[in-house]
C-alpha cells in the first residue's frame, strides 16, 4: 500500500510571532521555518506503518513556495521515499487556502492512487483544521479526524480518537483520509546518514497549472493585530471582597 502525507512549511513553533507594524500580516523576515508539527507526526506514523510491513511506499507532498523543498527534504531524511513540491506561491506571505490545497491534493491522489492519506489535523500558522475534511469530501473517501492511535486491519483502519467525553474508537474502510493529533507518536530525529541520502531521493516539482487548479485567494485579510495584553492581577483581603469583585467587577457570578 502507498501512503501520501501532505506537509506544510510554517514558522517554527518555538518562535514568538511578531505582527507587522502596519497590521498587514505576520513578519517573516529572518524567522526560522520548519515542518508543521502535526504533519511531522503524520510522517512518523507513515514510517512506523512501513516498518510494520503495512506500507510499501511513502510519498510526501508540499504546496507553497519554493523554499518548501527544505521541509520535503526533512521528511525524506526521516524515512519518506519520494517527494512532490507544488510551487503555488512566489511570496512567503501568501498562504494557499485549504480548499485550493485540497483540490491540488486530490489531483495528486488521482495520479498516485495511494491507499491512505495521513495528514496533520491542522497547521499551526492559520489553525483552520479544514484541509483533511475537504479532501475527504472531494475524494468521496472515508475519514477519521484527530487520531491518537492508528492500526491497519486488512482493508480497514481502526482509529482511536479523543472526544469531549473520553476516547472513541472507529473503523473506516480504506482508502481513507486520517488527520492526526499530538498524542499519536513522537517524531524521530533524522540521522546524518539519512540527511545525506535524502539529497538523492526523487523530488518532483509541479505547478497548480499542471493540475488545472486555480489557487487565487477567496479570502482577504483585513487586519492582523497582537492579542490584548493580559491585565495584572490583584490581591484581595478576604473571601467577601473576592466574591464582591467577581460579582460586581468581573460579572462571572
Amino acid at each position: 500500500m502507498k501512503v501520501l502525507v501532505p506537509v506544510k512549511r510554517v514558522i517554527d513553533y518555538n518562535v514568538k510571532v511578531r505582527v507587522k507594524g502596519d497590521g498587514t500580516g505576520v513578519d517573516l523576515a529572518n524567522v526560522k521555518m520548519s515542518m508543521n508539527p502535526f504533519d511531522e507526526i503524520a510522517v512518523e506514523e507513515a514510517i512506523r506503518l512501513k516498518e510494520k510491513g503495512a506500507v510499501e511506499e511513502i510519498v510526501v507532498v508540499s504546496i507553497g513556495v519554493k523554499q518548501s523543498q527544505e521541509t520535503l527534504r526533512t521528511a525524506l531524511a526521516m524515512g519518506a521515499d519520494r517527494a512532490i513540491l507544488i510551487t503555488a506561491a512566489d511570496d512567503v506571505h501568501n498562504d494557499i487556502e485549504p480548499l485550493a490545497v485540497a483540490k491540488l491534493l486530490k489531483a495528486v491522489i488521482d495520479e498516485e492512487q495511494p491507499g491512505l492519506v495521513l495528514c496533520g489535523k491542522q497547521a499551526i500558522d492559520n489553525d483552520m483544521n479544514a484541509t483533511g475534511q475537504m479532501l475527504s469530501a472531494l475524494l468521496g473517501w472515508s475519514q477519521a479526524t484527530f487520531a491518537s492511535e492508528v492500526a491497519i486491519e486488512g482493508d480497514s483502519a481502526v482509529v482511536k480518537r479523543e472526544v469531549d467525553g473520553g476516547m472513541q474508537s472507529i473503523k473506516v474502510k480504506m482508502p481513507a483520509v486520517i488527520s492526526v493529533d499530538l498524542r499519536l507518536n513522537e517524531p524521530r530525529y533524522a540521522s546524518l546518514p539519512n540527511i545525506m541520502k535524502a539529497k538523492k531521493k526523487p523530488l518532483d516539482e509541479k505547478t497548480p497549472a499542471d493540475y488545472g487548479v486555480d489557487v487565487a485567494p477567496r479570502l482577504e485579510i483585513v487586519k492582523t493585530s497582537e492579542p490584548a495584553e493580559r491585565q495584572a492581577g490583584i490581591m484581595v483581603g478576604s473571601v467577601e471582597e473576592l466574591v464582591d469583585k467577581l460579582k460586581n467587577e468581573a460579572g462571572v457570578i
